[in-house]
């Protein structure tokens, strides 16, 4: 693939889609992605501590780390971009266990997320952060699914259509924050021109 391609992936994830991936590949996504932000995974790992089912079947699943606006008239969403991921790694090892394969939001995961995701072949990719109101015009269906006290922080089973995204953390453990911070020390102690 060359470095401005886009691969089109399906979601729920397949585990030969997952394998496929390597981190900085663009792709789009179709299919079904499920909105969790923190207070919902908190709420997640609570149902499975207490030897409870859950409310929604995480295999599989691509978890979006969003909290969408209230739909405009007309529009099945408002704007939908991604929150940042951090606020969600002291629950992500356990979701990962419970089946989620993919997880999309923006910024950096703690190191024991990325051995998760290594661990249980998952996939971490970024949304650009900023692009709500772009990024809700790929969203064809909303509905929620569990927790609608949340509000905005509901779980939502979303369809989407060429989701962008980009590869940041593969199932290998390849982490384009990474290598971008060790190509940019490279470039910072090389002599300058002379």
């Amino acid at each position: 693939m060359g470095e401005h391609e886009v691969k089109r992936i399906e979601a729920p994830l397949l585990a030969k889609t997952v394998n496929a991936l390597r981190a900085g590949m663009r792709v789009a996504i179709s299919g079904t992605l499920l909105t969790a932000r923190d207070a919902a995974h908190k709420r997640l790992v609570e149902t499975v501590e207490r030897g409870e089912t859950l409310p929604v079947d995480l295999k599989r699943q691509v978890l979006y780390y969003t909290g969408p606006s209230p739909a405009p008239l007309g529009l099945v969403i408002g704007s939908a971009g991604p929150t940042t991921s951090g606020r969600m790694d002291p629950f992500t090892p356990k979701l990962l266990a419970l089946g989620v394969r993919g997880m999309i939001g923006k910024g950096q995961r703690s190191p024991e997320v990325v051995e998760a995701i290594k661990n249980y072949r998952a996939v971490y990719f970024v949304a650009i952060g900023g692009a709500g109101a772009l990024l809700s015009q790929h969203i064809v269906a909303s509905q929620v699914l569990a927790y609608p006290e949340l509000g905005p922080e509901a779980i939502r089973r979303l369809e989407v259509e060429d989701f962008p995204a980009i590869v940041v953390i593969d199932c290998r453990g390849g982490n384009l924050y990474e290598r971008g911070l060790q190509e940019w020390k490279g470039r910072a102690s090389a002599p300058g021109p002379g």
